[in-house]
């Protein structure tokens, strides 16, 4: 333990079920001497119709001073932004973004394969991309950080506005392999 976070409350706000995300950032609060506290949808006032606004503000007002949060609805990390003083970390909304997973996943091939930096890397991100929260979020990751990325999925599972990101665009993996 590190006590780089003593005095602060975290709350884990959890709309949607995940075990690995949720574990990690509760286990890393503790780690950093954080209290943390988990809310559970299926024990809450949302079930009796609490807005989620009213959730939050009535969690922000117990002296939180972050939310990590994840929801079936893209944007909702935004929006309870504009309801808290609070910081919020997006662990994932809906099939928007994930970007703590982006993270992760650069700072996992950068160490995997003995990188200090991703300038130039060639990364394919390859399957759904349409459905992806993950997906759009390691592109906006890779491509900052100077990787070259390369989508690879058939055109049904491609989201219509790829001409605009700043990716290669393939159907077939051993055209990029």
């Amino acid at each position: 333990k590190v006590p780089a976070l003593r005095g602060k409350t975290v709350v884990s706000l959890f709309f949607e079920d995940s075990t690995r995300t949720r574990m990690s950032f509760e286990t890393a609060a503790k780690r950093l001497s954080a209290e943390s506290m988990t809310f559970s949808v299926s024990t809450s006032s949302v079930n009796k119709g609490e807005s989620l606004r009213d959730t939050v503000e009535t969690i922000s007002d117990m002296g939180v001073h972050a939310f990590v949060v994840r929801h079936k609805s893209a944007g909702v990390p935004w929006q309870i932004s504009q309801w808290t003083n609070a910081s919020i970390i997006n662990a994932g909304d809906g099939a928007h973004q994930h970007p703590t997973q982006a993270i992760v996943d650069c700072y996992t091939v950068r160490e995997s394969l003995g990188l200090t930096s991703l300038n130039g890397l060639r990364v394919a991100i390859v399957g759904d991309i349409k459905h992806s929260r993950v997906a759009r979020s390691n592109v906006a990751a890779f491509t900052l950080l100077g990787a070259h990325v390369t989508l690879v999925a058939p055109p049904t599972l491609l989201p219509p506005n790829t001409a605009t990101w700043p990716v290669n665009v393939a159907h077939s993996l051993d055209e990029v392999v």
